[in-house]
């Protein structure tokens, strides 16, 4: 078939990418622009083999083999075809596993069947030397890529150099096509816009009442938290002495039948999970029934539209935490009917009603931001997550209150 393929490996592509524009092969130190990535690779191979492309197979690790975000939108593409091995963790550094083996089964494979005449492959590693050969031997052509190095020499295997056909190198030039690098610092996108608001939440004082019911704890238990305890196996274990600082089952206490106002804060609430303490909120007790009855995204979405952003997050959505919460609150105040819950949302800032502040992150949590996280979004990706739904609904806002003063 007269026809070309290209076999990329993610690992070594975008990786040596790194160490040429940011100094250092991690891929998390580049943005890549996977469209235009795929277009760049399918017209310099038909340059260079003058064979018109069949497909483009991407071969990439990943946790689990579970797709990433990345992914998802690359193998809806047309004429990719995407390739998964395991990302595992080893030594405090990420290996892929199985991803030399899925292309030297693919490479073998393609030119057993004689499905084209020619095979770029984009890769360093020696591994393929064997399946690079056994093409050879069925009469297709092997064309290899390089990705400049950083320092000027080989990133590649040279017994892999050496067998090859035809030897090309991709530039910087032709790398900051679709890689740029990442500048250090903060979240892609801008932060919202400061609000007093929260200022004024996180350097609220702890109230007297909050320490006062915290001193109030039986002594005895002082006394055992600092006093010294047995373990199972006879080693004596320190416990560390109660702070002045309510703990979840003070909270808990504080909506039970019958607390007693002077120890509980009747308008306590807890601050951001990176924050510890009480926080007065005048006249906010707990979710008023209107608040806690606002509908969820889920309830407002219908299964066209259920589709439809499916679609949109898989081919469009980047994956980005800030962005994230940016889609997830343009969807949420577009199918609102009743505005006025918009209105009393941004009251609540910067909190966000239980259930649909829950729903959020479990959207969230499709795009792969619990990746290496032990099944949980860390602290600043929350942050970024918020800080973009909340920038939306300040937008909006904002022009709801321009139009109204026209």
């Amino acid at each position: 078939m007269d026809r070309c393929i290209v076999l990329v490996d993610a690992g070594y592509l975008l990786g040596a990418a790194a160490s040429l524009l940011a100094g250092e092969p991690s891929r998390s130190r580049i943005t890549v622009d996977h469209t235009a990535l795929i277009q760049a690779l399918r017209e310099r191979a038909e340059a260079d083999t003058e064979r018109p492309l069949l497909r483009i197979y991407w071969f990439d690790g990943a946790p689990d083999r579970v797709p990433q975000p990345e992914h998802r939108r690359l193998r809806v593409m047309p004429r990719v075809t995407v390739r998964l091995g395991a990302l595992t963790r080893s030594d405090g550094r990420w290996a892929q596993k199985g991803v030399d083996a899925a292309m030297h089964a693919e490479l073998t494979e393609l030119a057993r069947n004689r499905a084209c005449s020619d095979i770029v492959l984009v890769t360093g590693d020696g591994d393929l030397l064997p399946g690079m050969m056994a093409a050879k031997e069925h009469g297709v052509a092997v064309h290899l890529w390089a990705v400049q190095a950083a320092d000027g020499d080989y990133n590649q295997s040279e017994d892999l150099v050496a067998e090859a056909d035809e030897r090309r190198v991709l530039d910087r030039a032709w790398i900051t096509k679709a890689v740029r690098a990442k500048e250090l610092g903060g979240i892609c996108a801008p932060p919202p816009a400061p609000r007093p608001e929260i200022a004024a939440i996180l350097s609220a004082p702890l109230p007297d009442s909050a320490l006062a019911a915290a001193a109030e704890r039986p002594a005895e238990q002082g006394e055992h938290a600092s006093a010294p305890a047995a373990s199972e196996n006879g080693t004596q274990e320190r416990v560390p002495a109660p702070k002045g600082v309510p703990t979840p089952k003070d909270l808990a206490a504080l909506r039970a039948p019958g607390a007693q106002p002077a120890q509980h804060p009747a308008s306590a609430t807890l601050r951001w999970s990176s924050d510890k303490g009480w926080v007065d909120r005048p006249g906010v007790a707990a979710e008023t029934p209107d608040i806690a009855s606002m509908p969820t995204l889920a309830q407002l979405t219908t299964a066209e539209q259920r589709w439809a952003d499916r679609e949109e997050d898989i081919t469009t959505v980047g994956g980005d935490p800030y962005e994230v919460g940016q889609v997830f609150a343009r969807r949420w105040m577009a199918r609102l009917g009743d505005q006025s819950h918009l209105q009393k949302l941004s009251g609540m800032y910067p909190r966000i009603p239980h259930r649909i502040d829950g729903e959020l992150l479990r959207y969230a949590a499709r795009f792969g931001l619990l990746a290496h996280k032990d099944d949980q979004i860390d602290e600043h990706d929350r942050y970024a997550i918020r800080a973009g739904f909340w920038r939306e609904i300040d937008v909006r806002t904002a022009a709801e209150h321009a139009t109204a003063g026209e």
